[in-house]
């Protein structure tokens, strides 16, 4: 059997680093926010090339306070892609702002900066691009464009963690950097997590107040706050997990080396390329393929995992039906939705189940 995701075996080769900061949490007694959390805050900014970083419980609560302190409210607009996942169009939608839809690039499944200036109105205040699955999106257009009509970027980087646009990390570019620290993510905690990452002082003065029930200190409440506050264990947890990242994607970029060279030529599936003014992290290693019920069939038959990063552009998903799209609307994000499938992509992988993998996908029929 070769899963998608294996958490397990991460956790046995760290373990012991692992009991010693939870140990060191529960000795303290700070189990929200507290020393562990403000040293995290401090690494991980550093590794993403900020100034500042703002532990909060979720990617989703990071990116709600990022636009909030940004200051996106009631009546806004805020552009960004319908190909991610749905907590994007939400965190825009926490705020009263309304979120507004550019189509992807069909071979960076990120933003197509092609598209942004017709879709920005007197009402525009934000552009929020998704480095999905891993990969940078086209950074220098998107501020480029900001910058002339005067908008704020924010940074879904949630699937991007040390990803690098133009020898620079993603999350340090734009005036936020939001990242999510879920389990399954390439520096995942043991629960939920979440961080902004800003060079903008104010900003982040703001969203420590946001995260905190709008408190400048205990009991005085500035700002109509939330409780957003990371716990002290997973900030122990994610600096120790931290240290390793830079290893894990070491073998996460080593191992898309290998899926490319199996797949080059293949007629099944569309490997995705590699970015042009950057490195990707591989998140997720998604490939596009014209039968991809089939293929996931025959993954199945040979005892491989696999999964769908997102079977529903956000446009056509019910609960956002009121923004009154429509099929047909963004036709490379509904294009992706249909074709694309994540094969297995974790750093304990090992090369010989690549070729497994590879040997399934080149069956010339499918399971049906």
């Amino acid at each position: 059997m070769i899963p998608f995701l294996d958490l397990k075996t991460q956790y046995r080769a760290i373990k012991p680093e692992i009991q010693a900061a939870i140990n060191r949490v529960l000795d303290s007694a700070q189990y929200v926010l507290g020393e562990e959390v403000e040293s995290f805050e401090r690494e991980f900014a550093a590794f993403s090339g900020a100034d500042f970083g703002v532990a909060v419980n979720t990617g989703t609560s990071a990116l709600h306070l990022a636009l909030l302190a940004a200051g996106i409210g009631q009546d806004d607009e805020v552009i960004t892609v319908p190909f991610t996942f749905v907590a994007t169009v939400a965190a825009i939608r926490y705020t009263g702002a309304r979120p507004v839809f550019v189509d992807i690039d069909p071979v960076t499944f990120t933003m197509d900066v092609n598209q942004i200036e017709r879709a920005i109105t007197p009402k525009t205040k934000a552009i929020v691009p998704v480095h999905l699955y891993g990969h940078p999106a086209d950074m220098d257009a998107i501020l480029e464009i900001a910058e002339r009509h005067g908008l704020k970027v924010i940074e879904d980087a949630c699937q991007a963690h040390g990803a690098i646009y133009k020898g620079r990390p993603v999350g340090g570019l734009g005036h936020a950097g939001c990242f999510s620290f879920y389990p399954g993510k390439n520096l995942g905690a043991y629960g939920e997590g979440g961080m902004v990452t800003t060079n903008d002082a104010g900003m982040q003065k703001t969203m420590r107040m946001l995260r905190d029930w709008g408190q400048e200190k205990k009991y005085y409440h500035v700002l109509k706050g939330f409780n957003y506050r990371m716990e002290g264990l997973q900030g122990a947890i994610l600096r120790v997990k931290l240290r390793h990242l830079p290893a894990w994607t070491e073998a996460r970029q080593s191992l898309a080396a290998v899926y490319d060279r199996l797949l080059a030529g293949n007629e099944v599936v569309e490997a995705p390329r590699p970015p042009a003014n950057g490195t990707h992290v591989y998140h997720i290693y998604a490939v596009r393929t014209a039968d991809r019920t089939g293929l996931m069939k025959t993954l199945q038959s040979h005892g491989i995992g696999s999964g769908i990063h997102y079977p529903i552009p956000v446009h056509l998903q019910e609960a956002h039906a009121d923004l009154g799209h429509k099929k047909g609307d963004f036709p490379e994000s509904e294009r992706a939705a249909d074709q694309v499938l994540s094969l297995p992509m974790f750093p304990e992988l090992a090369r010989t189940d690549l070729e497994v993998v590879a040997a399934a996908i080149t069956q010339e029929t499918f399971v049906g």
